[in-house]
């Protein structure tokens, strides 16, 4: 996990993008207590299933597919940004090798040690 206590800067996305053969690979590019930030790749036929998570804004830098939040389904590809409200259940399939970048807020460590 990279933590952002000083400024970065990737010259090329390209750097920070893994690809896992069984499904997604992310790459934690920062995670602070209010922001996280990924990159992800996909390969073709790969998906991400629907969850719920926080609030969330997705940035698609290659390839094409389609992310579902909720009911709603939407065809991406590079310079798509999708922003999803907080709860929302939210999935993607990629058609073909598919990169983005996403940012969240990090999951609350607290409110599972309520559970």
């Amino acid at each position: 996990m990279a933590t952002q206590a000083t400024p970065m800067m990737f010259s090329s996305w390209e750097e920070s993008v893994t690809f896992g053969d069984k499904g997604p690979s992310p790459t934690t590019l920062m995670e602070t207590p209010r922001l996280k930030a990924v990159s992800v790749g996909l390969r073709a036929g790969q998906a991400i299933p629907r969850h719920p998570s926080p609030e969330a804004i997705y940035l698609f830098l290659k390839g094409s597919g389609t992310m579902t939040v909720d009911d709603e389904s939407y065809s991406v590809g590079p310079g798509t940004t999708v922003i999803v409200p907080d709860g929302s259940r939210r999935g993607i399939t990629a058609d073909d090798d598919i990169v983005f970048i996403g940012t969240t807020v990090p999951a609350d460590p607290k409110a599972s040690d309520a559970h």
